[in-house]
Parts: C-alpha cells; sequence; structure tokens
C-alpha cells in the first residue's frame, strides 16, 4: 500500500511538471507550511510566494472586479470614497439584513465575525441603569471643551495611571476623548500624514483599519508581511520581527512612498497575539531611530483572560524611547463589552498632537450625558475588579475553550492564544487551490448557509485560508454557529473527495511500470491531463492522507536518494 501511495504521489508531480512545461507561466497562489505542533503534517512549500500572489496593501475594488460607479454628482474624492471595497462590509451588511434570531428569525445569520464582547450584558445594564448614571446637569447639555469634559479626561487619566500600571500618575492635560477608536485612526493619520503617505502595519491586520485611514486622509498602509511559516530565530507563526519591519520600510523607500508612522495593536487583532515588553520597546526603538511616530492600540487589554499571557501596556514603561512620537489610544468598545458606547480616548504627550486632534474632534464629539455615564463607570474600581473583570475573563475563557475543542474536533488547526475575543484559524485544507479567489468562494459559502466569520484577505493576509472566529457570545449562538460551519466543511470535504477520486481514477488508467518516464520525457503525449491547479490541490491532499511525509523526510530522502533528489531540485526550481 505505501508503495502505491509513493506511486500515485509521484505520478501526480509528473504531470505537475508536465503542465509546467506546456505552460512557462503558471499562476501559482502562495502555499506555506505551518509549524504548529497540532498542523496536520508538514506541507512542503511548492514554490516561493511571489509578490503579486499577495493581496495588495489596501483593499481594492470588488473582488468580483465589478466596474467602479463614477457619479457625477460626486467629486472624485467622493467617488473613491463611494468605490471603496472591504470585504468586512460585505458580511456586516448581509448580516444585517438577516440577523438570527431565536424567534424572530432562527433561519438568519449567525454573526461570528464581527469582534463584539456579547457576554456581559447582564452586567452592563444592571450597573448602567443605577441611579448615578442619571444625572443631567447644565453642562452636559452644552457644547464642551472638544477635547472632552475635564471631569473625564481626569478619570482616563486615572484609568490608564491604575491599569496599565503607570509608574507616575498620568496628567489629564494629556487625554483627549472622541467618539470610538476608529474615530482616532481617522484623526491621527490626517494630523500626522499628508494625502498619499504611508504607516507600516504588519500583516494581517484589523481590516478596517484601511478604511479608518483611507477615507478622509488618502493615507495609505504598508504591509509588513508576517507567515505561519517559521523561519530563523521566529518563536511563532506570524512573528513580527525589527528585521522585518525594517524590510518593509526599506521597500516602501525604493517604491517612493514617504512612510510616517507605524501601527502596533496589543493585544493584536486578528492573531491574539500579546507583545512582551521586549519586543514592544524592539519596536519603538526602530520607530525612534526611523523618526516615525507610533500609534499604539491598546484597545484589549483588559481582555487578557489568562494569566500566563501577561500583558504590559507601554504607558508601563519607565521610560519610552520617544514619548513624543508615542501615541496610546484605548475605547469601551471591546474590554467593556460596549461597542455601542462610542467613546475612545487617546493618550500622547505631543501638545501639538493633541491640539490638531481637538480640532478634528469637533467632528467626532461624545454627547455630555454619555461623558457622565462612562465616567462613572471608570470610577467604580470595586465594581470594575470585583464584578467586571473577574465575570468577563471566565466567561471569554470558557467560550474560548468551547469554540477551539470544536475546532480540535474538526481537525482545524489554529494559533491558541488567550486574548481578545477571537480565533486565527486554518481552514487551508478546504480550499481546492490556494488561491484567494478559493478563499473568497468559501467564505461566501458560510455566509450563504448562514454563518459568518471573516476570511484572511479581508485582514490582509499574504496567505490564503486564514479566517478569524470570534468566541465572545453565548453558547447556544456559537454552538448553531459551529454546526453550520461543520456542515460546509463536510460538504467541501465530500466535494474535493469525489474530484481527487475522478483524478486517480484517470491516473490509475494511466500507471504502468513506465507511466513516470514517459509522463516526464514525453508530455506531448498526455491527452485532457488534469489542470495544474487540481494536481497541486490533488498532490497535497495524497500527502495529508497518511503519514509518509513522517516516514520520508527531505533529509532521509537527500541521504537514501542523492541523484533523485539533485533531479527533483531541478524540477522544483523551474
Amino acid at each position: 500500500m505505501e508503495r502505491e501511495h509513493e506511486l500515485r504521489m509521484f505520478t501526480v508531480f509528473a504531470q505537475m511538471v508536465s503542465s509546467l512545461r506546456a505552460d512557462s507561466s503558471p499562476d501559482f497562489g502562495l502555499v506555506h507550511g505551518l509549524q504548529m505542533a497540532d498542523r496536520w503534517g508538514e506541507d512542503s512549500k511548492l514554490m516561493k510566494g511571489k509578490a503579486s500572489a499577495r493581496p495588495p496593501s489596501n483593499p481594492s475594488p470588488d473582488p468580483d472586479n465589478s466596474p467602479e460607479r463614477i457619479s457625477p454628482y460626486l467629486s472624485k474624492r467622493g467617488n473613491r470614497i463611494s468605490n471603496f471595497y472591504n470585504i468586512m462590509n460585505e458580511g456586516y451588511i448581509a448580516y444585517v439584513a438577516d440577523k438570527y434570531d431565536e424567534d424572530k428569525n432562527p433561519n438568519g445569520i449567525v454573526n461570528l465575525g464581527t469582534s463584539e464582547n456579547k457576554l456581559c450584558f447582564d452586567l452592563l445594564s444592571k450597573r448602567l441603569t443605577q441611579s448615578d448614571m442619571h444625572q443631567i446637569d447644565p453642562p452636559l447639555l452644552q457644547y464642551p471643551d472638544w477635547r472632552g469634559h475635564p471631569f473625564i479626561r481626569e478619570e482616563f487619566a486615572r484609568f490608564f495611571t491604575y491599569y496599565c500600571k503607570a509608574p507616575a500618575p498620568l496628567k489629564p492635560e494629556n487625554v483627549i476623548v472622541i467618539n470610538g477608536g476608529g474615530s482616532l485612526f481617522c484623526s491621527l493619520a490626517a494630523v500626522l500624514c499628508d494625502p498619499g503617505d504611508g504607516i507600516l502595519i504588519a500583516t494581517p491586520y484589523y481590516g478596517a483599519i484601511s478604511m479608518h485611514v483611507m477615507l478622509y486622509s488618502n493615507v495609505r498602509l504598508v504591509p509588513v508581511h508576517l507567515e505561519s511559516r517559521m523561519t530563523g530565530s521566529d518563536t511563532r507563526p506570524f512573528h513580527l520581527t525589527v528585521e522585518r519591519l525594517e524590510k518593509s520600510l526599506q521597500d516602501a523607500k525604493m517604491e517612493d512612498v514617504r512612510v510616517r508612522a507605524l501601527i502596533l495593536m496589543n493585544p493584536h487583532n486578528p492573531l491574539a497575539d500579546v507583545y512582551s515588553p521586549t519586543e514592544m520597546k524592539d519596536f519603538l526603538e526602530f520607530a525612534k531611530r526611523h523618526e516615525l511616530h507610533v500609534i499604539v492600540d491598546e484597545v484589549y487589554m483588559l481582555s487578557v483572560f489568562e494569566e500566563t499571557a501577561q500583558y504590559h501596556s507601554v504607558l508601563s514603561f519607565d521610560r519610552l524611547p520617544d514619548p513624543q512620537r508615542t501615541h496610546v489610544m484605548w475605547a469601551l468598545s471591546k474590554d467593556f463589552a460596549a461597542s455601542g458606547i462610542r467613546v475612545g480616548s487617546l493618550y500622547t504627550e505631543n501638545q501639538d498632537v493633541l491640539s490638531a486632534v481637538a480640532q478634528l474632534a469637533f467632528l467626532h464629539g461624545v454627547p455630555g450625558p454619555t461623558q457622565h455615564k462612562v465616567a462613572q463607570l471608570l470610577r467604580d474600581r470595586d465594581w470594575i475588579n470585583q464584578t467586571f473583570l473577574q465575570t468577563n475573563r471566565a466567561r471569554l475563557k470558557a467560550a474560548h475553550k468551547y469554540v477551539t475543542d470544536e475546532l480540535k474536533e474538526l481537525g482545524i488547526p489554529f494559533l491558541n492564544r488567550h486574548a481578545a475575543f477571537f480565533v486565527w484559524a486554518d481552514f487551508r485544507r478546504y480550499l481546492k487551490t490556494l488561491s484567494f479567489e478559493e478563499e473568497l468562494l468559501l467564505w461566501r459559502r458560510f455566509v450563504n448557509n448562514k454563518v459568518l466569520i471573516i476570511c484572511g484577505k479581508a485582514f490582509e493576509c499574504c496567505e490564503p485560508g486564514w479566517f478569524r472566529i470570534i468566541f465572545s457570545d453565548k453558547t447556544y449562538r456559537l454552538q448553531l454557529g459551529m454546526q453550520r460551519l461543520q456542515k460546509v466543511l463536510k460538504e467541501v470535504e465530500q466535494e474535493m473527495q469525489s474530484e481527487d477520486k475522478l483524478l486517480l481514477s484517470q491516473l490509475d488508467a494511466e500507471c504502468k511500470a513506465d507511466i513516470v518516464e514517459e509522463t516526464v520525457l514525453h508530455p506531448s503525449s498526455q491527452e485532457k491531463a488534469p489542470g495544474l491547479d487540481g494536481l497541486i490541490g490533488l498532490l497535497k491532499r495524497q500527502m495529508q492522507s497518511s503519514d509518509w511525509l513522517q516516514k520520508h523526510t527531505v533529509e532521509q530522502f537527500a541521504q537514501d536518494n542523492p541523484e533523485v533528489f539533485e533531479v527533483f531540485s531541478r524540477l522544483a526550481g523551474k
């Protein structure tokens, strides 16, 4: 049986070589292995990923290649904004039009795609309806200081000092309060960059940031592409390093893109990585060397639900490498399970930046009564520590365990992190070819089967097949969402198995003693050979279907068959 399996794989490889010779410019997607303990086997890297196979650094028009609609009523900027496409928006619009409701719409879409915490409504509703929340004084109904009322900036300063573990009390005059994290990204992009400038950001990243920095300011994001395959000094998949930052910065300069800033998310979205203080200091030192502003997004800082994943805010550092270019943002939406309360806060020592953002805060103000409620919430340290944080973290931990246990049952690899609301999962085995087109087809198939998760292309991931799954929801919705996911995956698996059987039957019919030699030496004799993409997918699945790779490592094969290995190496190089 093992000999037969080897022969089948070798035959498929030979057919691939034949197809390559027939078409000298095949269009490959990226193929990467994932070095993880729970990864099935270990994929071979079929070829070095070309830059052109990666998604663009910013979201492109509709991937269905629909023509842009140019309205005579809009300016060029208006048309650019109108035609801006984002996969996350497409999924969310579909969800809003067909929301799942246990009673009113049981066949609606279960949303495991939008990063919201739906586990703590009982705690928030009880606290936000207590009597101290209902005070209405005249100043709350009048125009405020656009940086935020003094009382709320004082509460934010105390809140950051305590929960970020600042070495000294933080100053209210360094705080500005506006309506949410998205507005903070918009405002900072506008005051730190000129149109056409770039901001470094590691991919995958929270896709809406593209919209935040582009729509108003036409600032582009410069990707620092991270890969699942660990190389060199990497300690984990998708490992951000200073070396990768340096390379992307130099690449941008070669393309005449002026990079003005760096965005760091800690904890990270969508990876849920928590960067160590050493890593964060190294990133900040890199930025200082190149005189880059650093926007540090710490919006999930209180949503680390495992003690082993220790979190350290940059505001806890005794010294920042470049305090005048370090700007820390946070919002209530994630850590307080209140995405509908549009309140975000920026802390920076740079008074010029604060002054410029304050001018834009006129357009992004927070209503006075909302500022009062938020200030009351932030100052209630007993409720936060003894009721909310303990319960929220326990619920997040339980929900994370449920979803990751389900993924393990399905044999789907994932990054096992213990922060934020999501799991970054590897669905590459369910793509018929490793391409973003196939990823998009799978994503839309999920949506059509009434479960929304977000595909990696929405986060500008450079590898097709990764998806973000939200787990911060009630158990019954998680159960239904995972059941619908499993149904789609079983259907896809059955379709792929049927296609594999058809391909194998075609190959086995031709598989004589000399079939490999004939295929390699006389490729033109093959009539209606299976397509290259199908052969690559078939070869990959044949490898996964046995322990052949575990028994026959590249090193062992090279040692046992040096001449054959040399031939294969040359063929792979072509």
